[in-house]
């Protein structure tokens, strides 16, 4: 009667242990899918390129606001000529 019991107890305890060990591998397995990986690799990709184009836009403004500061500083005209064609005799 005692040992039945310690048989029926262990494997009790080893088949549990070995639903639970092949489910975690499973999980795991997922994981490191390739799927999984490309995917979580294409998030990370996506949140540099905005980040890197907010920081750009952002360094233009900044660079725009700084560019009029300078420009009222000096006392130059805000309206000047956006054309880069040198005078007539110039050439």
């Amino acid at each position: 009667m005692k040992r039945g019991f310690w048989v029926a107890l262990g494997l009790g305890a080893g088949a549990t242990g070995a639903i639970i060990a092949s489910r975690w591998t499973r999980k795991q397995a997922r994981r490191v899918a390739p799927q999984t990986l490309a995917r979580e690799a294409k998030g990370g990709l996506m949140d540099l390129s905005k980040l890197v184009s907010e920081s750009i836009q952002e360094g233009k403004r900044a660079m725009d606001e700084r560019e009029a500061e300078l420009r009222r500083d000096a006392g130059l005209d805000e309206a000047a000529p956006t054309d880069a064609r040198p005078p007539a005799g110039a050439a």
